[in-house]
């Protein structure tokens, strides 16, 4: 059955492509593409963008930074992926608002609840940047608060592997992958896949999470479908 309403987590790395910092245009405009397809087909759709591919806060702060200062600008890089995406999305034809947590007024909306859902209500596309405007809070956390408010049926997390494993695969031949798990599996084996403030809101709030390869064409739209792809994460298995 496919879903009505959905938020994709999509990381900074993911719009690095193979290069080693910043964004790669045609990755870019290939994400926009199948986004645009998923939209026309009647799906509400929202992205929450991190900002590694430009500055990470944690590895600011690990360098010597003041912490809340290295995530403040790590939020400034997600504003940066926001607008690029905003321009990818709407070159595919995909009306598209930019919403930051962070006002920027020249370039972005305020974020606000009920005008976020409004423009999902009227096929627009929403990117959320600046991601939940306060430091020692990732983009994962601010996917599912976000998800939450907006009354999201499931979140996509879009990474460059194919699902959750129980060790990173591209160190281990022997990972184990996961075609589903709960929530409190994730919680209690500290498996990698968002970090625990983002996991245990999912859980209280009953948002499944979706975990799948964003490069293999056409995921976004099977996962929209309702196809059975990656690794699934709900209450119960």
């Amino acid at each position: 059955m496919a879903y009505q309403r959905v938020l994709i987590k999509l990381s900074g790395e993911a719009l690095m492509g193979n290069k080693p910092y910043g964004i790669d245009p045609s990755i870019v405009q290939s994400i926009a593409e199948e986004v645009s397809e998923v939209v026309n087909r009647g799906t509400q759709l929202a992205i929450v963008v991190g900002g590694g591919n430009i500055f990470r806060g944690l590895k600011g702060s690990a360098a010597g930074m003041d912490r809340s200062t290295a995530d403040y600008v790590g939020m400034l890089a997600t504003v940066m992926n926001a607008i690029t995406l905003q321009d990818g999305l709407e070159r595919s034809g995909v009306p598209t608002r930019v919403q930051t947590a962070i006002e920027m007024q020249q370039i972005a909306e305020p974020y606000i609840r009920r005008r976020a859902i409004r423009h999902l209500e009227k096929g627009r596309v929403v990117v959320f940047g600046g991601g939940c405007g306060n430091p020692f809070f990732t983009t994962d956390t601010t996917a599912a608060l976000r998800a939450a408010e907006i009354n999201a049926e499931v979140i996509f997390k879009a990474t460059k592997v194919d699902g959750v494993y129980d060790k990173d695969p591209k160190q281990f031949k022997d990972a184990i992958k996961f075609q589903s798990l709960t929530f409190q599996e994730v919680l209690s084996h500290e498996i990698q896949v968002m970090d625990g403030t983002a996991i245990a809101l999912c859980k209280d709030n009953n948002i499944p999470i979706n975990v799948f390869n964003i490069f293999e064409s056409g995921n976004i739209n099977k996962a929209a479908a309702g196809e059975t792809i990656g690794s699934i994460i709900t209450n119960s298995c």
